[in-house]
């Protein structure tokens, strides 16, 4: 039981800040509530084909291969191909996540998952096609420049100041996932 209120701590806590939203402000309760509500069903729509394509990368791309292209000792080539995975992605930054799990089981280094999800959240194709017919080109390459440095910079800083013992438990907890 107490395992089962620890793997839901946040959901409980949340549940109870609605409840006590419910209580003080019905309105504002009953809003919460509808957001909520309609957040859940959002994921419910994109997350099944995330877990179906992941199934699928999972089944088709071995092991050895990602180790190759991604994993330790994968230099510039596994930052370019985190780089582009991340960017040729559509969906909310929650999607990521799955998909990153998947790539630090098949081994993938820990800088490249990192620069996945800096790729992911901030220079997608979509996005930057959507920016670049608003905001013009020269915003668009100037943003997308210093993404470029930033992502590669956090990976790099994340992962040097990340100790092998908590890069360790950050795989055993994926490969648990």
């Amino acid at each position: 039981m107490m395992n089962l209120i620890k793997t839901y701590k946040a959901f409980i806590v949340f549940a109870f800040i609605n409840l006590l939203l419910f209580v003080f402000s019905r309105d504002i309760g009953i809003t919460a509530a509808r957001n909520t509500v309609d957040n859940f069903g959002e994921m419910l729509k994109v997350l099944p084909p995330i877990f179906l394509l992941i199934g699928l990368f999972d089944v088709w791309v071995p092991r050895e291969t990602l180790i190759r292209y991604m994993g330790e000792g994968s230099g510039i080539k596994g930052m370019l191909l985190a780089f582009f995975m991340g960017s040729f992605t559509a969906g909310p930054l929650y999607a990521a996540f799955p998909v990153a799990t998947i790539l630090m089981k098949k081994g993938s280094k820990f800088s490249n998952v990192l620069i996945f999800i800096g790729a992911w959240s901030s220079t997608k194709l979509p996005l930057i096609l959507f920016e670049t017919s608003n905001l013009g080109l020269k915003f668009t390459l100037t943003r997308f420049m210093m993404n470029l440095v930033g992502i590669t910079l956090m990976a790099f800083a994340i992962e040097w100041l990340t100790g092998k013992e908590e890069k360790e438990r950050v795989y055993e907890s994926a490969n648990a996932a």
